[in-house]
Formats: C-alpha cells, sequence, structure tokens
C-alpha cells in the first residue's frame, strides 16, 4: 500500500459494507428484518427493566447481573444498530473517521462488559450450588453489586490504549471495513503500515479478557456439574440444573455463536426460564387488563 495516499483526519469517512454478498434488492428485507429485531431487543429489555423496578421480590444478586446484562446489550445495540439500520434503508454506510474510532471504543468496551458481568454470573451459581450454607453469609447483595461495578470498570482503561494506539495510524485509499460496524481488526487492516506492532497486542489483550472470564465460566460449571451429580434424589437435581440453564444459554449464545441475536433473545431467556420474572410479568399484564376494562367500563357508563 505504499503507493496509495495517506489520508488527512477529518477528511475521510470510513464506509460500513454490512453482510458482504448482500444483493442490493434485499437491502430493504434487511432493514425489515433489523428494525424488527430493535423493537423485539427493546421491548424485551425495557419490560425486564421496568419488571425489575416495580417488583421488590426481583431485588435478589441474580436479577443484578441480568439488569447489568439488560443494560449492556442495550448500550451495545445502541451503537451499532442505527448505524446498520441506515447502511440498508437509506444506502448510507458511511461513518466519520473519529465516529469510527468512537464506535470501537464502545463495540469492544460493552462487548468485553459482558463477558465479564458473566462471569460473575457464573461465581453467583457457584456460590449458590457448591458453598456450603454457613459459609454463604460471606456473601451478600453488595459483593455481587460490587463485582458488577468492577466488570464495568477493568475494561474502561485498556479498550481507550487500544483506541489511542490504533488512532495514529497512516490510513489510505482502502476506507471499506467489511462487516456491520468498526472495531479494532477491521480498523487497522486500513492502515498502510505494518499492523504487527499494534495487531498482536491487541490480540492478546483481546484474547486475555475473553479467554479469563470463559475459563472461570468453564470451572464454574463444571465444579457445579459435579456437585449436582452427587445429590442423591432425581428431583434435587433436575431443581438444581434448572436454577442454571437459563444462566447457560446465554453464556453458550455470547461464547459460540457470531450472530448478533444474544441481545434481542436474552430478554425470552430471562422471562420463559426465571419462574419469578414470569410471575411477575403475568401480574403485571393481569393488572394492566384489569384497569384497562375499568377504563372502558366507565367510559361505556358516560356515554349511557
Amino acid at each position: 500500500m505504499g503507493d496509495i495516499p495517506e489520508f488527512k483526519r477529518g477528511q475521510i469517512n470510513f464506509v460500513i459494507v454490512g453482510f458482504p454478498g448482500l444483493h442490493s434488492r434485499y437491502y430493504g428485507l434487511g432493514f425489515s428484518a433489523h428494525v424488527l429485531g430493535v423493537r423485539v431487543h427493546f421491548a424485551g429489555n425495557g419490560t425486564f427493566l421496568l419488571l425489575f423496578a416495580r417488583e421488590k421480590r426481583l431485588r435478589k444478586p441474580m436479577y443484578y447481573i441480568l439488569i447489568n446484562l439488560a443494560v449492556c446489550d442495550v448500550l451495545f445495540s445502541t451503537t451499532t444498530l442505527p448505524k446498520i439500520i441506515s447502511r440498508y434503508w437509506f444506502s448510507d454506510g458511511y461513518v466519520s473517521f473519529t465516529g469510527c474510532f468512537v464506535q470501537m471504543y464502545f463495540v469492544h468496551l460493552f462487548g468485553l462488559v459482558h463477558g465479564l458481568i458473566l462471569a460473575v454470573m457464573a461465581f453467583d451459581r457457584y456460590v449458590a450450588v457448591c458453598i456450603p450454607s454457613d459459609t454463604l453469609i460471606l456473601f451478600k447483595d453488595s459483593t455481587i453489586l460490587m463485582l458488577c461495578v468492577v466488570a464495568w470498570m477493568i475494561p474502561q482503561s485498556c479498550v481507550l490504549m487500544l483506541v489511542i494506539r490504533a488512532y495514529p495510524l497512516p490510513y489510505c485509499a482502502a476506507n471499506t471495513i467489511i462487516q456491520c460496524y468498526c472495531d479494532h481488526v477491521a480498523i487497522t487492516k486500513l492502515a498502510c503500515t505494518d499492523r504487527t506492532p499494534y495487531g498482536f497486542p491487541g490480540f492478546v489483550f483481546a484474547m486475555v479478557l475473553l479467554i479469563t472470564p470463559l475459563s472461570f465460566i468453564l470451572f464454574s460449571y463444571t465444579s457445579i456439574i459435579i456437585a449436582v451429580l452427587r445429590i442423591s434424589t432425581n428431583q434435587e437435581r433436575l431443581k438444581a440444573f434448572s436454577t442454571c440453564s437459563s444462566q447457560l444459554i446465554i453464556i453458550a449464545l455470547y461464547f459460540f455463536t457470531q450472530v448478533h441475536l444474544p441481545p434481542m433473545i436474552n430478554p425470552l431467556i430471562y422471562c420463559l426460564r426465571a419462574k419469578e420474572v414470569r410471575e411477575a410479568l403475568f401480574k403485571s399484564l393481569e393488572k394492566s387488563t384489569f384497569h384497562f376494562k375499568r377504563k372502558i367500563n366507565a367510559d361505556v357508563s358516560t356515554i349511557c
């Protein structure tokens, strides 16, 4: 790329391609699918957040963790989905030079926070299943809240370092990002210089912050499975497994799939697998239906 002129910062835009190979005749379908996904995502997470705010019985460590996951999902989607929708509806895939680096920061930040929050979730389940009840007095709601705060704080300086190192690189005429958002690999590939000194530390950093929580999660749930299998009765085993099944689904979707479905279907998992959330949801729906019927009856009485 030595014969390609370098861009001047502030005078270029990056171009988001979106899904490579998608023909322009299907852009409307791509737009519709993403809009539907956005509605499902915000409706699901919004409902869960509202239930948590209204129902005191959901003020438990596990639901504090799920609230953090919901907030992280909403922020990640807010960072990425508007530009994807703009790409397929208005054929506008342009992102300013600085805007692309800002998006890169938030994409990596929320992605890493999500992984660390899942590690906190695994820790909570490990404590609940594997640690004797007389030891549980050491673990309070404040412990989980503190761990969630730490999960939000740890990645910030690391991600900022990646952005600061990538921003001054010389970027040339190839300004096309072959995916749906700006991230470190996609941006630094466009630099007209040897990216090894920048790419390798970023790779190591990503592996450490991804593999460390994943390793802890695998250790925690392996210990949980061993502990559950030692339980004498099948009924108690099933009860213990059921408390972890929804978390395992969320973790598997995050670490072992390459699709962008987890933020949209996580709320469904919360509601379908958590008995207290289902009960709170049905209770809220019954109240809403009751008040709606009363309003209709009152309006009819007034007319008559």
